[in-house]
């Protein structure tokens, strides 16, 4: 983590943003994505949790500089990520009582027939929206479904096994929630 303490119209604010990758969220990672013309001090705010409002408040806006390295860095570092295929042994989530290991199955078929089903639809209403945007020819080869969609299919997936609760399709999509508070490389 990078921090910074800078002076502001009001007082000072204390400003922290990761300096590598397995410092960022997915729920950071998915606003990131969902940003349209996304700015130095927008990105700032995301990766920092610090609303805009605030920032802006900054006295002198060269400040930020100390910053740029940072987001630079973890953008070269965040496309080298999408372009990598590598699935995780295990998953750890964090508890009130203790951590939860859970070991990552490659054959989605023998979760929950309800997990099984919601993710499909996830990923049947992501083609669609890509195939309505983009058109039908050659959307495979184009396609790359959505980070909030990604977390959704994650929520899913892993309800019963980190809860130990039945499968129910409203809580799992409840527990995106959780999913978007795991480490980006944590996975």
């Amino acid at each position: 983590m990078i921090e910074k303490v800078f002076k502001t119209t009001s007082g000072k604010l204390s400003v922290k943003i990761p300096s590598t990758l397995n410092e960022v969220t997915i729920g950071q990672m998915i606003q990131l994505q969902e940003s349209d013309a996304l700015n130095n001090l927008d990105a700032i705010s995301i990766l920092s949790g610090i609303p805009i409002e605030e920032l802006q408040n900054v006295k002198n806006i060269n400040d930020f500089g100390v910053f740029a390295d940072a987001v630079l860095s973890l953008s070269h570092q965040i496309k080298l990520l999408y372009n990598s295929d590598t699935i995780p042994v295990a998953i750890t989530f964090q508890t009130d009582k203790d951590d939860v290991v859970v070991k990552v199955n490659n054959n989605l078929s023998v979760e929950p027939a309800g997990a099984f089903m919601a993710a499909s639809e996830i990923i049947a209403d992501e083609i669609n929206e890509h195939i309505k945007i983009h058109g039908e020819e050659n959307w495979i080869e184009h396609f790359n479904p959505s980070l909030k969609a990604c977390c959704n299919v994650l929520a899913h997936y892993f309800y019963c096994r980190v809860t130990g609760q039945k499968y129910n399709e409203y809580k799992a999509e409840e527990f995106s929630e959780r999913i978007k508070q795991l480490r980006v490389t944590g996975l």
